[in-house]
């Protein structure tokens, strides 16, 4: 019996040993990331910030893949399928796993079941934002408008299932209005579509729109989180009309559901690391990207929450991808 257990704690202490010989060395070649958006939108600008300085840290290229389609389906499809062997990651906000499984009849993958969370990289707030030519001038006089004109103010967002398409469900719940959709392939494509004046409102992402803002060829209304924002500070928070709305979302990094905890753990330190460099963090604040850095467990816990309240406010409105 001795024997025995002194065998087990010697297979497990040599077990153990090898997942950190393994973690150590890992990566020994470039490592893809796939963003299942066009670029321009948040999953790709955080990438683009990132990544280079996680290739500096861990000494290997990590690459990104632009796979676009079906509200980010296509894309998290192909990390959901790849070798679980730190290779493939996704970059991506709450689109492919607690929106999708409750606008698509089938996925080719298991939101829960497939993915395994790395660590949350930022906070992401949006901005309600009209084209110029719309009158409204406030939070208030757009749902005025909305209203008084059911179904004849378009608003753009980034694809069924996306935090933008997410936002616009929540202005519709929590006012009553009636708008018309527009899906566009990401939040990029979706901001050019609001400057061209193809549609008059958007809930675009800070750092997406930020610069045509500026420009005053985009007119802010109101920020989705509770309070301002120091990068536009003299935008109300949308909280300040309806009291109490809310609406923030995660970037984060994940991997396919299996790969070894010694690499989930190598990735989620040296994500950290990336993450509280100077340069990195102050870039993201700039575009009002809040960074973060959590564990995969903290991760997985706000999948699941913001899995079942999305799914209880599609379910609520019919919600469904067209």
């Amino acid at each position: 019996m001795r024997a025995d257990r002194v065998f087990a704690a010697f297979a497990a202490g040599m077990l153990c040993a090898a997942g950190v010989a393994w973690s150590q060395a890992y990566p020994t070649k470039p490592v893809r990331v796939i963003v299942p958006f066009p670029p321009g939108g948040a999953n790709d600008i955080v990438a683009r910030l990132v990544l280079p300085k996680l290739s500096e840290l861990m000494g290997q290229s990590f690459i990104i893949e632009n796979r676009t389609g079906a509200g980010g389906t296509i894309g998290s499809a192909v990390v959901a399928q790849s070798p679980p062997d730190g290779y493939t990651l996704l970059i991506q906000t709450i689109a492919s796993h607690a929106s999708n499984p409750h606008l698509y009849k089938k996925l080719s993958y298991d939101a829960l079941g497939d993915f395994v969370g790395i660590t949350s990289l930022t906070r992401l707030v949006t901005v309600l934002t009209v084209h110029p030519s719309l009158p409204a001038r406030s939070v208030k006089e757009l749902i005025a408008l909305a209203r008084k004109r059911p179904k004849e103010v378009l608003f753009g967002h980034a694809g069924y299932g996306s935090f933008i398409h997410l936002n616009t469900v929540m202005l519709e719940s929590a006012t009553g209005i009636q708008i018309t959709q527009v899906p566009y392939k990401g939040g990029g494509p979706a901001v050019v579509g609001l400057m061209s004046g193809e549609t008059h409102a958007m809930f675009a992402g800070i750092g997406d729109i930020l610069e045509y803002i500026k420009a005053n060829r985009a007119r802010p209304l109101g920020v989705t989180s509770l309070e301002r924002v120091t990068q536009i500070p003299d935008v109300p928070a949308i909280a300040e009309t309806f009291p109490g709305y809310e609406s923030t979302t995660w970037v984060s990094a994940f991997a396919p559901a299996g790969t070894p905890n010694a690499i989930i753990d190598r990735l989620n330190a040296e994500f950290g690391n990336a993450m509280r460099d100077p340069g990195i963090a102050s870039k993201l604040s700039g575009l009002t990207y809040d960074p973060v850095h959590k564990a995969p467990e903290e991760l997985a816990q706000r999948l699941k929450t913001d899995y079942e309240t999305i799914g209880k406010l599609f379910r609520e409105f019919g919600v469904k991808a067209n």
